[in-house]
């Protein structure tokens, strides 16, 4: 199954994925609406979560999916979207956050107006939604990265990370993990030179892989948290003629990975499934839509096939452990994602 089918010419708003063609209670002409807004059109990873948001809204039935991002990652870009399905009156809001704080006026005008808003893999601050969805918890998923790393170069050498933007939740968060694992005994002989920032470019990434490459000539691993940036970074250290010196590691997606991994640039990778991910936050929302969920402290909230996941005191709930990638199972996967 290929993912690569949005197109991205269309308007930033109005991506329509009709799914569930059952009729809602309400009447035939009252589909719920849930519109899931994206950091950016063209990702490979969002393109996943559409269609496990296609996927829930089908099992669910009587639910209209919109499918929509700004062509380039930004909370301006998201906030003027924002602002357009709050007057198209749709039912719930899924967005995963360029920003958490910029985006929490224009949600919570949203939630006044009724609109029940659903953060996930990136998260809206608190406050601005009614519940944030985790991939994974922050812990493992910055744990793995240096336990990746560290395999891969015998446990001693130096490391620099590759990110999203500087203001990205999630990736600042995991950040914040690897350093804390960094400072664990058996990571002593590990040295972080650098953290660089493109801003989910693929462009912009691939220039600051460049440059670390260049500036650190005994740089032994690149960590790439972002799957945009894993795929340039990889890219750079072959084009580089480093392939079996640097090796990079991170979150990616196994559609875009197969490649590098084929070539020795990564042996292996990480990522949750991006598809139950998008299918957990559809499901959750049209949850809260129907009155079947609250956001409190210790709730439970069905996500479906996937079970239930249960919010803490910040209003945030994990949905599962990150999964390796490497050459015996990615091409599998790459079929999928």
């Amino acid at each position: 199954m290929k993912i690569k089918n949005i197109l991205l010419a269309a308007a930033a708003v109005g991506i329509l994925a009709g799914c569930g063609e059952k009729k809602t209670e309400a009447g035939a002409n009252h589909p719920v609406k849930i519109a899931m807004v994206v950091k950016s059109l063209g990702n490979g990873f969002f393109d996943a979560a559409h269609t496990g948001a296609r996927e829930a809204a089908s099992q669910i039935g009587g639910v209209e999916v919109i499918y929509t991002g700004p062509t380039t990652p930004s909370a301006e870009g998201q906030i003027e979207i924002i602002n357009s399905l709050i007057s198209q009156k749709v039912d719930a809001i899924v967005i995963s956050a360029n920003d958490p704080n910029a985006l929490v006026p224009i949600t919570k005008k949203a939630m006044q107006r009724g609109i029940k808003v659903i953060s996930f893999d990136s998260g809206v601050a608190a406050g601005g939604r009614q519940m944030q969805l985790n991939p994974s918890n922050a812990e493992l998923i910055g744990e793995k990265q240096i336990q990746m790393a560290a395999k891969e170069i015998g446990g001693k050498g130096e490391l620099a990370i590759l990110s999203a933007s500087a203001q990205a939740t999630n990736q600042n968060t995991w950040i914040g993990v690897m350093k804390k694992t960094l400072e664990k005994p058996e990571y002593k002989d590990l040295k972080l030179v650098a953290t660089v920032y493109g801003d989910d470019q693929s462009d912009k990434s691939y220039r600051e892989a460049i440059g670390l490459l260049r500036s650190h000539p005994n740089l032994k691993a690149i960590i790439a948290p972002t799957t945009v940036g894993i795929v340039a970074a990889s890219k750079a250290v072959a084009d580089e003629g480093l392939v079996g010196k640097v090796f990079v590691t991170g979150l990616g997606l196994p559609s875009e990975m197969a490649g590098h991994v084929k070539s020795g640039a990564v042996r292996e990778f990480a990522i949750w499934n991006p598809i139950d991910l998008g299918y957990a936050a559809t499901y959750a929302a049209n949850e809260f839509v129907k009155g079947k969920a609250k956001s409190e402290t210790g709730a439970s909230v069905s996500v479906g096939r996937l079970g239930s996941v249960t919010l803490d005191a910040n209003g945030e709930a994990a949905l599962g452990p990150p999964f390796t990638y490497n050459a015996e199972n990615v091409e599998k996967f790459a079929k999928l994602f």
